[in-house]
């Protein structure tokens, strides 16, 4: 977190004021809260305990630190923006607040779908929109996971969709037209914004601005159906769920050609691996 209380009650700014040592607090929750800097560290402030902080459920680490600032300057340059913007009826802080009406969420660790349901229903309640950036660890890899599936948008543009951070390479990532073929594994198309260029609230909405469709083509598996047998013998729960709904049918998903699974790669499916 880079805003505290000082001694004296008043807001402080590790980004921006020149700060000594003294006792500070977390505004939002009063606790205390410790300055930290250092040569290779950015100047900033963490819960001494977060046991009674009902807004901060850990400390941040380097990486959502950085990318948090990297947005909030960007969007600065074109919007009014606010970092760290308390919400006391949610219990929430707003990594980077846009025009009062957009909260962009940094999120670098893992959470649960619960917890991320219930911050995005608070944003909304309060008229606010939510956009969840990925940060690292929780960047698409081959295969979606339970979790990324929580933090996809969907547009008639650009499909499912989601966002992603690499403070490393200073790139905000859009990942659009999310196909899985049925191995379970990702297609889709990239586009990629560098920090700082361009007026981010207009990158955030683009998936949702009329534009040309994309389109990309994916060579189909001449071996699909011996895949799907194999998954059979197995007993892999997907694929015996779609035998029994096959046999419901009066159809068997053995006696299918690989003509009779085109196409192989489709939109995301819920529940689908």
């Amino acid at each position: 977190m880079f805003i505290a209380r000082d001694e004296k009650g008043s807001l402080v700014n590790a980004l921006e004021d020149k700060l000594v040592k003294q006792n500070y607090t977390c505004p939002a929750c009063g606790g205390l809260v410790r300055l930290r800097k250092g040569k290779n560290l950015r100047t900033h402030f963490a819960h001494v305990s977060l046991n009674q902080c009902d807004f901060y459920y850990e400390n941040e680490s380097l990486e959502h630190l950085e990318n948090k600032v990297a947005l909030f300057n960007w969007a600065l340059k074109n919007d009014k923006a606010e970092l760290e913007y308390p919400i006391p009826d949610l219990k929430q802080i707003a990594d980077v607040l846009v025009n009062k009406q957009l909260a962009i969420e940094v999120q670098c660790s893992p959470l649960s779908s619960k917890l991320l349901q219930e911050r995005s229903y608070g944003y909304r309640s309060l008229g606010i929109q939510v956009l969840w950036l990925l940060g690292e660890k929780l960047c698409l890899k081959e295969h979606l996971t339970k979790l990324q599936k929580d933090f996809l948008y969907f547009s008639n543009n650009m499909g499912f969709h989601l966002w992603e951070l690499d403070h490393k390479k200073q790139v905000l990532r859009l990942k659009y037209l999310l196909h899985q073929d049925l191995k379970g594994k990702l297609h889709y198309q990239l586009k990629e914004f560098s920090y700082g260029k361009g007026n981010l609230l207009e990158i955030l909405r683009s998936p949702y601005q009329q534009q040309t469709l994309s389109t990309f083509s994916v060579e189909q598996d001449r071996d699909i159906c011996h895949y799907i047998q194999k998954q059979l013998y197995y007993q892999n729960p997907y694929w015996m769920k779609q035998q029994a709904q096959a046999y419901l049918r009066g159809e068997n998903l053995l006696n299918l050609k690989t003509q009779d699974w085109y196409p192989q790669v489709r939109p995301i499916e819920h529940g689908h691996f």
